[in-house]
Order: structure tokens, then sequence, then C-alpha cells
């Protein structure tokens, strides 16, 4: 009769390769290790095509992993993308741009997005769209409003933390900026908030949505001549996009109910 040593059990070798993928935090190898295992006895693969297979399932794994931790990093309100919008719905929105702009390029080279047009007519989608599309793609992104954002640094600087806060946000590959020019600021809202740009400047991009063009944003920046300073700061090189007036939000949900009314 042959006897088996424990070591060479299947049993004992799940054991050794569990541990040793939790010790090198190997998940993805960990949870489809013994899958690979009989596909490549089937198969009758090379060792070396087994440890291919073995590998390149863990970057994946990992790949999928770090789009979703850099997503929910950015802090979106609720999920977008870009394949949802319905182009169709406002043809004021280029598409072929749009696309481009999913790519991190103009990120990269740190260049900025103005997204300008009236309430409803898609701005905060394709901001929350293109910040999760250049996450996904492995940078930094951070979205926030305007007015949270400067109630933020004013908080920060009450507590004699201003310049930690500015060097955060300084930090992130692209900031997404909603909402600016819904809420009046004062001198001292508009200041912090400059700070934040001035930091960003020619270096980090920033992609904004506003419901003013830029000709009254001096309702926004009531000092004028703070604000002549930001429209040049954020319109330097920028990709302007205009959404329009036609309430592409909805237009979308009458849309929606006729069609259920029709079924």
């Amino acid at each position: 009769m042959r006897l088996t040593c424990p070591s060479t059990t299947p049993e004992f070798q799940g054991r050794v390769i569990d541990a040793a993928c939790r010790s090198l935090g190997l998940s993805g190898i960990r949870a489809r290790w013994d899958e690979f295992a009989a596909q490549a006895l089937r198969e009758q693969a090379s060792y070396a095509d087994f440890q291919a297979d073995l590998l390149g399932s863990e970057c994946e794994d990992r790949d999928a992993r770090r789009k979703v931790r850099r997503v929910k990093e950015a802090n979106f309100p609720r999920p977008k993308w870009i394949e949802d919008f319905d182009f169709s719905k406002n043809p004021n929105v280029p598409q072929e741009v749009i696309n481009t702009l999913t790519q991190p390029a103009w990120v990269q080279a740190g260049n900025p997005l103005c997204l300008i047009g009236d309430s409803g007519t898609g701005k905060s989608h394709l901001l929350i769209g293109l910040g999760t599309a250049i996450a996904e793609a492995g940078g930094r992104v951070r979205y926030t409003t305007a007015a949270n954002l400067v109630n933020e640094l004013a908080e920060a600087a009450g507590d004699k933390q201003l310049g930690r806060t500015i060097k955060k946000y300084g930090r992130v590959d692209l900031l997404c900026l909603d909402e600016l020019g819904y809420v009046k600021l004062d001198r001292h809202g508009a200041e912090l908030l400059f700070q934040i740009f001035t930091e960003r400047e020619e270096r980090h991009a920033i992609a904004i949505a506003s419901n003013r063009p830029f000709t009254e944003w001096d309702r926004t920046f009531t000092d004028k001549r703070l604000c002549q300073t930001i429209v040049d700061r954020l319109t330097f090189e920028a990709h302007i996009i205009e959404t329009g007036t036609q309430l592409f939000r909805l237009a979308s949900t009458t849309a929606k109910r006729k069609a259920a009314v029709a079924a």
C-alpha cells in the first residue's frame, strides 16, 4: 500500500497557497488559483503558460480594484458615465470632443475644462462622467461644489489649516468643481477659491460646470478685478463646451414618461 505524504495532498497545497497569497497580498490569485490550475491540467498547459495566466489574472484584479478605489475617492455624489449620456437629446454637446476628453491627455497637460449652460442641460452628468473616466484611467480626481469648497476653505482658515487644505486640493490630478455661479460669493469667499485656482494653474487640471456665461460671472464674484482674473485663469488654453439652454434633463424625463404611458 502506497502512503501519501501529507505535504503533497491537494488540501495541504491549498492551505500553503492560501497563506502565501494572504501574506503577499495576492487576492486575485488567492481567489482563482484552483480554477486556473484545473484549466491548465485539462489543457495540458506548460508551467510558464499557467504562471502567465495566473499573474495576468492578478494584474486584472488589481486594475479593477484600483478603478473602484479611485472613483470612490473622487467623492462623486452619484454614479454617472459618459456612455449613458444621450447626445441625440442635446446636439450642442460635441460627442467627438467629449469622447476625446475621456482620455487623460488634457488632464496630464493641466488644461482647464469649462462646461457652460443652463440648469438641466447635462453639465453635471458630463462633469461626473468625465471625472469618472479619468479616475478609472488611474487619475486622482476630486469632486465638490463651489459652495462646499468655499465653506471648507473658510472653516480651514478659521482652524489655521488653510494651507494644508489648499495643498490637498492642489495634489489631485483633476478637480471637478460643480455649480459654480449658483451661489453669490463675497470677496473673502472669492479670494479663498482663487487660491485653489492659483495652486493648480497650468500644473493640474480643473473642470468646472456653471449655469452662467462668463459675461455674468461678476454676479458670482462681486469684485470685478478678481472676477476677471478668475475668468482668465479658467479659460487659458481651456476646453470650453456650451451645453445650451434646452432642458436636456426635462426632455429625458418627459420622453421616459411618454414611453411608459405608450407601453
